[in-house]
């Protein structure tokens, strides 16, 4: 069987951190290797970056999918792993190019942006996973799959954060790339901490539970002097089935580093997961609680999750391994279009997503502005 060929754009250049996990994440199978790639905006530091990384390289990433139309490059899919406001138009281009797109979040600056390349993915019927990294954890995956099949009942309340203390200081005044860029609203669009991290809340409350957000009530508070963008989200949500779900993040509690997860309160039974505790999800049924461990053939992972697991128990598969299994999910959805044999693959999130985590925000954002006035979504 042939590894696919992949082609990154953006993800080069020092400070940068996405490109490099990516690489390594595609790479770790065995059947994906990264083949070229237009790494930096510069076209020359693009060109350098490549030859640092052993590809073939491209100035622009137009270059590299006029190539690939060509002839000239053999191309499975591509990654984008670019600033927010550079995802739209390389994402766009690769879709009218027939090129799946696995890209990174939040989909695009904007809702308009969002809905009008939804649209074009589902007309051109082009592949498109979106990068929201945790979905790839196969205990996130067993936590859908038993809401899925009724183990805790009707849901009536969430609980989903993502806290994070790297922002608690003004970093992007010293030159910290990674704080610069999320704290521009010409690169970020109009939520930092929201857009970044609080949208991994939104999926793990949604794509979890199967539920959508019909409409929000949120506070945006920026504490860090000079910030233009929220360094705080805090949202209630009222879900479509009648739940409420209590969705946060921040980038500003000291002495956090990446603490993800979600409870799900049902008629019948609770989930925990926490990201940090990724090998673990507790279950909740009343008097007895039950913890699933992570681990190749254990009996109680269906078919669906047990085939993206590697291991077994008491080995750890976590942050690489996860964004790996939305690779996974990529290339088995490519290999079986053409009649290739491969696993089913996983309904991790693609473009609709992008377009409902791209509203949740603006009606964040909008209610926060009104003084947590309900906004619907």
């Amino acid at each position: 069987m042939a590894k696919l060929k992949v082609g990154m754009i953006g993800g080069g250049g020092p400070g940068a951190f996405f490109g490099r996990v990516h690489l390594r994440a595609l790479s770790l199978d065995g059947t994906r290797e990264l083949v070229a790639g237009a790494l930096r905006t510069d076209p020359k530091a693009a060109l350098a970056s490549a030859a640092e990384w052993g590809i073939r390289g491209f100035g622009d990433w137009r270059e590299m999918i006029e190539a690939r139309a060509r002839g000239r490059l053999e191309l499975d899919y591509a990654v984008i792993t670019t600033p927010n406001n550079a995802h739209f138009a390389p994402a766009m281009a690769c879709v009218e190019a027939g090129i799946p797109v696995l890209c990174e979040k939040p989909m695009t600056m904007t809702v308009d942006e969002a809905e009008r390349l939804a649209a074009r993915v589902k007309e051109k019927d082009v592949p498109f996973v979106l990068a929201h990294t945790y979905t790839g954890h196969p205990m996130m995956m067993l936590a859908r799959e038993m809401v899925r099949r009724g183990d805790v009942g009707r849901i009536r309340k969430i609980e989903a954060w993502y806290t994070q203390g790297w922002l608690a200081t003004a970093l992007e005044k010293d030159g910290q790339q990674q704080a610069a860029w999320r704290t521009d609203r010409a690169r970020t669009g109009i939520s930092n901490c929201g857009g970044d991290i609080g949208t991994h809340a939104f999926v793990a409350a949604t794509w979890v539970s199967g539920l959508k957000v019909r409409r929000v009530s949120a506070r945006l508070n920026s504490f860090v002097q000079g910030r233009d963008l929220d360094d705080d989200f805090n949202v209630t949500a009222e879900m479509d089935n009648g739940a409420t779900a209590l969705i946060t993040a921040t980038q500003i509690a000291i002495g956090y580093k990446n603490d993800n997860g979600f409870r799900i309160f049902g008629a019948k039974g609770s989930l925990e997961w926490r990201q940090e505790r990724a090998e673990s999800l507790l279950v909740r049924a009343g008097e007895c609680d039950r913890t699933y461990w992570i681990g190749g053939g254990a009996p109680f992972f269906p078919e669906s999750v047990g085939s993206y697991l590697r291991v077994p128990a008491g080995h750890h598969e976590d942050f690489l391994e996860a964004l790996a299994n939305l690779h996974c999910t990529m290339e088995r959805t490519i290999r079986r279009r053409r009649g290739e044999e491969a696993p089913a693959p996983y309904d991790h999130p693609g473009a609709e997503t992008g377009v409902a985590g791209m509203r949740f925000v603006a009606a964040a954002v909008a209610s926060s502005g009104a003084q947590g006035a309900w906004r619907d979504v």
